[in-house]
Formats: C-alpha cells, sequence, structure tokens
C-alpha cells in the first residue's frame, strides 16, 4: 500500500511539505490510546534488547538526528518500533535554517539531499520539550543532537555548544556533537583535531553524567577517521557516530543536469551504505570494546542493519528510508533482524 501512496501522492510533492504532512500522524500515534495499538503491532522482539551507553535498547535501530529535530515526534516514532530517537540537530539560537527548497528526492538512487541548516526551534524549546516527555512516563531512549547555531563565528563556537549542552544533557539519554553536516559553513572544520579536542573537552565537561558522542563525516580521509576516533577515546567520550551526509556524487544513477539543478547539499541514502560501513570499521579497529559506534548511512533493510552490527556497531540508525519504506519500515527492520538471527542460530 505504501509504494502506491509515495508513488501517486508524496512523490508529487515538495519533499519538506510531505514531511510537514506526516508529523501530526506520528505525533498522534504516540498518544494513548492509538500509542497502545499501534504498539501491539510493532514492539520489538524480546530478543532484540541491547544495552549501551548505560542505557537499554527495546532494538538496536533507531532514528538519525534529522527527521525529528524539534522533539515533536518522539512517542510517535518510538510507537512505530524505533529503539531510539535521536532529535534536533539543535542549535543554542533558533533558526529557520536555509531558504527553500532545501530537500530533494533521488528517486532512482533511493536517496536525499539536503541543505536544511539546522532549521529548528533552539535549545531551550527542545529541552522544555524532552523534559515533559520524560515525565510523561514511557518513550524510547532519547538522543539530542547539538550543533552550531549559524549566526555564532567559528572561533565562538565552543561556547556556543556549551550552551545548548547545559541546556539539553539534563533532560537527553545521550548527546551528540555534530561537527559534520556540511550545511552549516565552517561547521566540518571543526573536525580538525586540534580544533576538536578543547570542544569536545568543554562539552563533555558541561555533559556531566550524560553520555557524550561525536559524529563524523563519510568525506573524512581514513587517517583523519581514525586520529578523531582515538581523540573521543582519549577525551573520554562514550562513544561516536559514523556517519553523516556525504558532499560526494560519486556512482549516482540521477543524471548530471538534475544534480547540477539541485546544487548543494548532503547526500544520504542507499549510495552512502559503502562508504559508511568502511568508516565502520575503521572506528572500530581503534576504539576498544566498551566504547559505542553508532552506524549510520545507507542502512534500508535488515540484512542492512545486522552487517552494520556484525561489523561492530552496537546501534545503527536510519533515516532516508523511511521515506522510501514507510511508517511500518521499523518493524520491517525489526522482525527481519528477528528471522535473520533464527535462521543464522542466533536468536
Amino acid at each position: 500500500m505504501y509504494p502506491f501512496i509515495f508513488r501517486t501522492v508524496f512523490s508529487r510533492m515538495d519533499p519538506e511539505t510531505a514531511h510537514h504532512l506526516v508529523v501530526p500522524v506520528i505525533r498522534v500515534l504516540g498518544v494513548p490510546p492509538f500509542s497502545a495499538v499501534v504498539r501491539r503491532l510493532t514492539a520489538p522482539d524480546p530478543s532484540l534488547r541491547v544495552e549501551a551507553l548505560g542505557r537499554v535498547f527495546d532494538s538496536p535501530f533507531g532514528v538519525a538526528a534529522g527527521f525529528d529535530k524539534n522533539a515533536v515526534m518522539v512517542s510517535g516514532l518510538g510507537a512505530l518500533g524505533f529503539g531510539h530517537v535521536e532529535i534536533g540537530t539543535v542549535t543554542a539560537v533558533p533558526q529557520q535554517g536555509n531558504p527553500r527548497p532545501r530537500l530533494f528526492r533521488l528517486v532512482s538512487d533511493r536517496a536525499l539531499i539536503n541543505r536544511m541548516g539546522f532549521n529548528n526551534r533552539g535549545a531551550a524549546a527542545a529541552a522544555s520539550r524532552l523534559r515533559r516527555l520524560r515525565r510523561a512516563g514511557r518513550r524510547p531512549v532519547i538522543g539530542a543532537n547539538i550543533g552550531k547555531s549559524r549566526i555564532v563565528d567559528v572561533e565562538h563556537a565552543t561556547a556556543d555548544y556549551v550552551t545548548s549542552t547545559k541546556l539539553i544533557a539534563p533532560e537527553s539519554d545521550y548527546l551528540v556533537v555534530n561537527v559534520s553536516s556540511p550545511n552549516t559553513p565552517g561547521l566540518r572544520g571543526l573536525q580538525a583535531v586540534d580544533t576538536l579536542r578543547p570542544l569536545l573537552e568543554a562539552v563533555r565537561d558541561a555533559a556531566g553524567a550524560t553520555p557524550l558522542l561525536v559524529k563524523i563525516a563519510p568525506d573524512l580521509a581514513d587517517d583523519e577517521v581514525t586520529a578523531i576516533a582515538s581523540l573521543a577515546v582519549e577525551t573520554g567520550l562514550a562513544g561516536l557516530i559514523a556517519t553523516n551526509t556525504t558532499i560526494a556524487r560519486d556512482g549516482l544513477i540521477t543524471d548530471d543536469d538534475r544534480l547540477a539543478q539541485i546544487g548543494a547539499g548532503g547526500l544520504s541514502g542507499a549510495p552512502l551504505r559503502r562508504r559508511s560501513l568502511e568508516v565502520l570499521r575503521l572506528v572500530r579497529a581503534a576504539v576498544p570494546q566498551g566504547f559505542c559506534v553508532i552506524a549510520a548511512g545507507g542502512v534500508e533493510t535488515a540484512a542492512d542493519v545486522q552487517e552494520r552490527l556484525d561489523a561492530g556497531a552496537d546501534l545503527v540508525q536510519g533515516y532516508t528510508a523511511f521515506i522510501y519504506r514507510g511508517p511500518l519500515w521499523a518493524r520491517q527492520i525489526n522482525r527481519g533482524l528477528v528471522q535473520l538471527r533464527r535462521g543464522a542460530g542466533r536468536a
């Protein structure tokens, strides 16, 4: 049913408009009594539970940052079967992001290009929303992804991240420093080890007991990936997310004229699968066993998720395939994981 709806309705709409239409539906799914009904259809099998970052996740599979920027769909996404929801990216200063259009489908590649620019209502609003979710009771594990406010110069980025951290960390199960989006000027330059070290140390100190991770780009050279992974361990971080979107356009089916028309932005989805898996393996080889590694990028099927877990990921995230697979995507992944493990004798 969903493939038909996507072809006949959503694929003809501006992607961002389609996303906004879906938001209230997912929000309703998280409200009783609807949440209880949906949960009976989508709850992950208990065998999928995993411990990481000092938390118990109902499933190793969750929603990557970018889908729920303002923490308004967390309960609904949890009801749909995702084991965790990473909100954001959130900035200290509320911002509109880049001009529209800024989100584009590459249907033949099962991919997206975005240059959203961290559009969000700000850290204070997100913290308030998370506080209400915590009081409401049952919810998935919630991570919060924070980035630099556009109006803040790069040399003042650390203070900006710390402002967000002090607001968000107390309300989150884990916190992620995003220095890898290609859509905020100067942001990726913060991945340089000499620049990144003081930033991570300051955010770590401000985060207190909340586990801290850093999210990196797939476009880094292999030695840069290893250096950042080692730095994350040295500075006492709890983990690392590999990877964010890519600025590369290699091997796409979409024609060059269409890509030129779209312009700049981060590419996500199936074309990112190979490189994100490579980066995952590099990171896992560079960090100790107890260090949490979250895999993201190009994940679409249960086999993809299991491949990441077998490569050393503790948790796996997805976003783009949600657009193409529809609302039962997490259920499909979770059921597929159980079947794969039973077939391999791992259940």
